[in-house]
């Protein structure tokens, strides 16, 4: 009988080959850990190659899970539990795991080919030093899925696609989740593609669950309790479906349809597979045949009175450049989403970077500016996605959401909102003739009316040359050019208005204020919390605003001896922030398709406050205005 001990919180990785299946293994354990109750937080890693060679180091797949008794921010800095599939997921993961960490090795692919293909002149599983520095336990998962199958009229190569299951199986036992649950899923799953592979893949399932409880190796059997959560109906969401799901809510608030184009372009394709899902809301999808076609397309719509979105990511963004300065010039409310990835060019598509901050607030020819918010996890691009309709359509401006591949495909538990709580905003077009004119503004907020074309004495042309600052004609006068491009300007500070309160972790004044924006939120704002714990005068910002910036910052930013701005690119933020406060902002800055570590940031926040640790390789801390 194994002994059964309790852990607040335990980090799992699961990797191998991109046909392993590690995501699906990563996705139905996160199911579990949410089904008992835990706080949960992911983080899949997708290789780069869509069909890397097998066994290569360039092709691992993997998932990180972190679950918890207790309120998490990330998936965790580093595994506590490492499943590894092959040679090159050990080779390219081993590094991570911590000290003393439980190590699973699927025994049956370390032959000769794969040990070759990832590097390795001996095998690693026979090396002293592995069982010393972890818990290794070396099991041949593949021969045991081929036995579990026995006599199954299923092919060899067939059998070895269920191994993902075995590892999924003694997961289970090793944490104590219950079994029923996940055998109805994968029955469900492979309902109707094929019956027989649910029925593999229960098989072997139960297998990995019935070797973690008879083999002697296994010793103890791990409990991680529920969480506390607010009551309400959770749900596990990614972020790209959460900003599915707002884009539609916030059409619905404003009484409008809401029309999505796009074209296909890791990590942002799945926000048209989830829109299209929609049609019974009166959701329209369309691909478009390119990415400036796309955003064409969306300019269409809003000219045509609807709620119109696209969703790409930085090459893709570069390319709808020109038409997004269309959009600026005609006034028309449009939500770009920029799901962020590893640049330049092609860059690292399947990784996740905050690199295009800079081409977002100024990559446009001319003085195009653009309101940009950034939301901070899977759950918030929900209500980012919200008020990006809300602020295009109450300004009448081109609005940049930006989101990252960290964020996409990271999933956490999310309260469902109640849709009959959040505020109405029903957008109203003009019908009365009088006295029109296209580029009358509201006093207010700037924005020109939104006539609907073919409401009869409201017929009236837009386009790309310069306006006359009233009437809409086209003009070349001078002084009506800079009038008009003060005044679009203006109309985006303005939104600062409608900009609500800012997200500040600690005190208004201290040693170090630590800036931040996006997808790193859980990190700093963990970072921060234990440092606070341990007494140091530190504080959280987190930017929902970039374009205008948020008015709170200001209030507070040179109320700190130290800033800090950690992002995962050279520096963007932190040189806005430069110039426009005049502050000796220091940078944290990571470019490695991976997000940030708790403690990198912690240390980065010592070395301020002058409690001296070095940074760990490959991350920098500057000062310089180009690092």
């Amino acid at each position: 009988m194994a002994e059964t001990k309790n852990l607040d919180r335990v980090v799992i990785r699961f990797v191998g080959d991109s046909g392993d299946g590690m995501q699906l293994t990563g996705s139905e354990f996160a199911k579990a850990a949410a089904e008992a109750g835990n706080d949960i937080a992911t983080f899949p890693d997708f290789p780069a190659e869509i069909r890397a060679p097998a066994g290569s180091l360039f092709g691992v797949s993997g998932f990180q899970l972190h679950f918890s008794s207790s309120d998490i921010y990330t998936p965790g800095d580093a595994p506590d539990v490492l499943v590894a599939m092959n040679p090159a997921a050990l080779k390219t993961n081993i590094k991570d795991l911590v000290d003393s960490g439980t190590l699973i090795v699927n025994t049956g692919t370390f032959i000769e080919s794969n040990l070759k293909k990832a590097g390795y002149t001996a095998n690693p599983l026979e090396d002293e030093e592995l069982a010393k520095k972890y818990k290794v336990h070396q099991v041949d998962i593949s021969q045991l899925t081929t036995a579990a199958l026995d006599g199954s009229s299923l092919s060899t190569k067939e059998k070895g696609r269920a191994k993902n299951f075995f590892a999924l199986g003694l997961v289970f036992w090793m944490y104590g989740r219950e079994t029923e649950p996940e055998i109805r899923r994968i029955y469900q799953q492979f309902a109707k593609k094929n019956p027989e592979f649910g029925e593999a893949n229960v098989k072997v399932f139960k297998a990995g669950y019935h070797y973690g409880e008879t083999a002697e190796v296994f010793q103890t059997q791990y409990k991680v309790p529920a969480a506390s959560f607010a009551p309400g109906m959770y749900r596990n969401i990614t972020g790209n479906e959460a900003l599915a799901m707002g884009m539609v809510v916030g059409s619905h608030l404003a009484g409008k349809t809401l029309f999505f184009s796009g074209y296909p372009i890791t990590p942002a394709s799945s926000i048209l597979h989830s829109l299209a899902r929609y049609k019974n809301y009166g959701c329209m999808t369309f691909q478009a045949e390119d990415e400036i076609a796309a955003m064409s397309a969306a300019l269409g719509a809003a000219f045509g009175g609807a709620i119109a979105v696209t969703a790409s990511s930085g090459p893709g963004i570069a390319l709808k450049g020109e038409a997004m300065g269309l959009g600026v010039m005609t006034e028309l409310p449009v939500v770009v989403v920029n799901v962020q990835r590893g640049g330049p060019s092609t860059g690292l598509p399947t990784k996740t970077e905050q690199s295009d901050l800079l081409q977002a607030v100024y990559g446009r020819n001319g003085e195009s500016p653009m309101p940009v918010l950034a939301a901070k996890s899977p759950g918030d691009s929900f209500y980012c996605a919200v008020e990006a309709v809300r602020i295009a359509t109450k300004y009448m401006v081109p609005v940049m959401l930006l989101s990252d591949g960290y964020l996409a495909n990271g999933a956490e538990p999310w309260p469902l909102p109640n849709l009959a709580t959040l505020p109405r905003f029903d957008v109203t077009h003009r019908t009365d003739p009088n006295n029109f004119f296209v580029y009358q503004r509201d006093p207010k907020t700037l924005a020109r009316e939104w006539p609907i074309p073919g409401t009869p004495g409201l017929e009236h042309r837009i386009g790309g040359i310069e306006k006359d600052a009233l009437t809409g004609n086209i003009s070349y006068d001078p002084m009506n050019h800079e009038k008009q491009t003060h005044v679009r300007a203006e109309k985006v500070e303005r939104i600062a208005q409608d900009v609500g309160e800012l997200d500040l972790c600690g005190d208004e004044s201290g040693d170090v204020l630590v800036v931040g924006w996006g997808g790193t939120f859980g990190s700093l704002r963990q970072a921060t919390t234990a440092m606070r714990t341990r007494g140091h005068r530190v504080s959280h910002a987190h930017l929902r605003w970039i374009a205008p910036l948020e008015p709170g910052l200001a209030k507070i930013i040179k109320n700190f001896k130290h800033v800090l701005v950690p992002e995962l690119n050279m520096g963007q933020l932190r040189m806005i922030l430069r110039s426009t406060f005049l502050v000796d902002a220091v940078g944290l800055n990571k470019i490695q398709g991976q997000p940030f570590k708790v403690r990198e940031v912690e240390l980065a926040i010592e070395d301020l406050l002058g409690a001296a640790a070095p940074l760990r390789e490959g991350v920098s801390a500057t000062r310089s205005a180009n690092a």
